[in-house]
């Protein structure tokens, strides 16, 4: 027979927190990829975009590559449309919320501009 000293290892009630805190991790995970890829589409649609010459175009080719994309955050009348030199330069910024839990939220902040 051993000691209890000589054991060691974790008890269950160790591992039931410890699977709870990573279900909990994995369901807000979960939720913030959706949004990521969102912006990783938004910024494929501005760098589109950039290549009008009006604003307008600008706006109606994001507009365009949005309805593609399927992407509901942002439209073309949110972008903010500038010049650098000779170049188009398209920006933007947006926020996404996660609930949680009761009165919680993440705050998803997301900004970029054209290349």
């Amino acid at each position: 027979m051993t000691n209890r000293k000589q054991q060691s290892g974790m008890t269950f009630l160790g591992l039931l927190v410890v699977g709870i805190l990573l279900a909990l991790a994995g369901v807000v995970f979960a939720q913030m990829v959706p949004t990521y890829i969102e912006f990783m589409a938004v910024q494929k649609a501005v760098d589109k975009a950039s290549a009008g010459e009006t604003v307008a175009e600008v706006r109606s080719i994001f507009d365009k590559a949005a309805t593609i994309d399927n992407i509901n955050t942002i439209a073309g009348k949110d972008l903010e449309v500038g010049k650098e030199g000779n170049k188009v330069v398209v920006s933007f910024a947006y926020e996404r919320d996660i609930h949680l839990a009761g009165p919680a939220y993440l705050v998803m902040r997301y900004q970029g501009r054209s290349k």
